[in-house]
């Protein structure tokens, strides 16, 4: 049976995608960027009339507070959530010199916790009754390994390890919150993807990711809510 996504920064590398293989399967995508009418990458998919480009824009609290309202005017239920826009210290202003132990200054490092905990955080919220009505509804959000409080091995890169074990920290409280409207809630790590952020060295492409991160919400139970799991379903140290 076809399912009704939202996945959000939809316009390339990972969350480009989890859409076209959405698309391709026969699922509906409500696709997020914050231009979504300028994207070009989407113009073969909305020949296949299952695409719907909704606007959104995580570090504006306006932006998320009017998704509600534009994502019901196209669906009536949503099946799975992929949380999966994101920014590294390269994506947001004075967000490099907080790489560095002695650089280190507060506006980057909110501007990436807001936009990578917060935002995921405040869009399920806004989309938790669409999530109520889908069938065996997912939320998926998009963390990293860096955000493995365990795995944190050595220093540096503050803002955007911070920013990622906050959202495995929102999705973990969001789980037992979700539960009961029957809406399973996991933290992923796509791997390292080869993406604006991952780089070509990377071990996955976008499509080996996606596709594994698909299979495994589609196989996830009420026993995996709030746990962090691997691309292949594996689980993950938090």
């Amino acid at each position: 049976m076809p399912i009704i996504a939202l996945v959000t920064g939809a316009n390339r590398g990972l969350g480009l995608a989890f859409t076209r293989q959405l698309i391709r399967r026969g699922d509906r995508v409500v696709a997020t960027a914050r231009d979504p009418d300028a994207v070009e990458a989407w113009a073969d998919l909305d020949e296949t009339g299952r695409l719907h480009r909704v606007a959104l824009d995580l570090d504006d609290p306006k932006s998320i507070a009017g998704l509600q309202a534009a994502v019901a005017a196209v669906t009536d239920r949503l099946d799975l959530l992929i949380n999966n826009a994101g920014v590294n210290s390269r994506s947001v202003p004075r967000g490099e010199p907080n790489v560095k132990l002695g650089a280190l200054e507060p506006e980057g490092i909110l501007a990436m916790t807001r936009i990578n905990a917060v935002g995921p955080l405040l869009v399920t919220q806004a989309l938790v009754d669409l999530l109520a009505r889908g069938e065996a509804p997912r939320v998926l959000c998009i963390s990293s390994w860096l955000g493995s409080v365990e795995r944190k091995a050595k220093g540096g890169n503050y803002g955007y390890c911070i920013s990622k074990a906050a959202l495995n920290m929102a999705t973990r409280a969001l789980a037992f919150d979700l539960e009961p409207r029957g809406i399973i809630a996991v933290a992923a790590n796509p791997g390292w993807v080869q993406t604006d952020m991952g780089g070509e060295s990377a071990d996955l492409t976008p499509e080996q990711s996606a596709a594994g991160l698909l299979n495994m919400a589609a196989d996830l139970t009420e026993d995996d809510a709030g746990r962090f799991l691997q691309w292949n379903g594996e689980p993950h140290p938090w």
